[in-house]
């Protein structure tokens, strides 16, 4: 189960001029490395829910990319893409030795991680896709359904604030809130991790690659569709999700159908977050999954 340890490695790594800060948990010889949601969001979050991993006896490695956290936060536009942060991804495992890795990316870092893996795939063992997706255009068709579950007349209220662009109306920040709860996280309480990354949001990158919150993509990312590729992705694969998740499990059917070796897991009680939300079944698939894929 998740707790919050204190890395046993914090690491400065150089990209593109820049400094990005990395976090290192354990010593054992099979690394997870961790790509955290966003984008925009320090790597608290997933770094406390899966540094635990070091009690099995892995290393668990994540970095703040930049712009978050401890990271340098430039002011740069031109800087949040997807294929920076491959490229930046690449740099933090090579500068660590990290060698060949199981790859956990959730949410924007699912994205990330799949274009990783079609970027750099000798470099994988496995590939964890946790509440993710590969196209866009669906995903946003699944969320005008979550969307209409609040009713016609929210709906076309939130349409017209974002045809206004006024997105901090508070009527429209209700809706995106009760939203949130159905299907970011469930628990009444946010753990302290969470909150903790939510409070650091850098709103640069998260606007200008996917946009204003969780439930309108209008980025640089809303056209990113990598289905057809990912029939080149061979390495093993789990994809999870939770069975009220914003990105939802029609989500991660399509990935799981387009890709050839993949197992898919759905988490009942829960949403974007199984591991902070039902814990009690997410970790045992997790690690049924790496036991299973480890070097012989």
């Amino acid at each position: 189960m998740w707790r919050e340890i204190q890395p046993d490695e914090r690491y400065e790594v150089e990209v593109d001029g820049y400094r990005v800060v990395a976090y290192s948990f354990g010593n054992g010889s099979e690394t997870v490395f961790c790509l955290n949601g966003g984008p925009g969001l320090p790597c608290d979050y997933l770094r406390e829910a899966h540094s635990c991993l070091v009690d099995k006896g892995y290393r668990v490695v994540a970095f703040d990319q930049l712009g978050t956290g401890a990271s340098d936060r430039p002011d740069d536009r031109a800087l949040w893409t997807i294929g920076r942060y491959v490229e930046e991804t690449e740099t933090v495992r090579q500068a660590l030795g990290l060698g060949k890795v199981h790859m956990l990316g959730h949410s924007w870092g699912g994205w990330l991680a799949i274009d990783y893996a079609l970027t750099y795939p000798e470099h994988l063992r496995s590939l964890i896709l946790e509440d993710t997706v590969a196209d866009m255009p669906h995903l946003v068709l699944e969320l005008e359904r979550l969307r209409a579950a609040l009713g016609a007349e929210t709906v076309a209220m939130m349409q017209k604030h974002e045809a206004q662009g006024t997105y901090d109306h508070p009527e429209y920040l209700a809706a995106v809130t009760i939203l949130n709860y159905r299907h970011v996280c469930r628990l009444p309480e946010w753990p302290a991790p969470v909150r903790r990354s939510l409070d650091d949001w850098n709103i640069g990158p998260y606007a200008t690659m996917q946009g204003p919150n969780e439930f309108l993509y209008i980025g640089n990312l809303k056209d990113w569709n990598r289905i057809p590729d990912l029939p080149r992705v061979t390495m093993p694969v789990l994809i999870t999700t939770g069975e009220h998740d914003e990105l939802t499990p029609a989500c991660a059917l399509r990935m799981k159908l387009a890709l050839p070796n993949a197992e898919l897991k759905v988490f009942a009680n829960a949403s974007h977050m199984p591991f902070y939300e039902n814990p009690g079944d997410y970790y045992p698939v997790l690690l049924d999954f790496l036991s299973r894929h480890k070097e012989l």
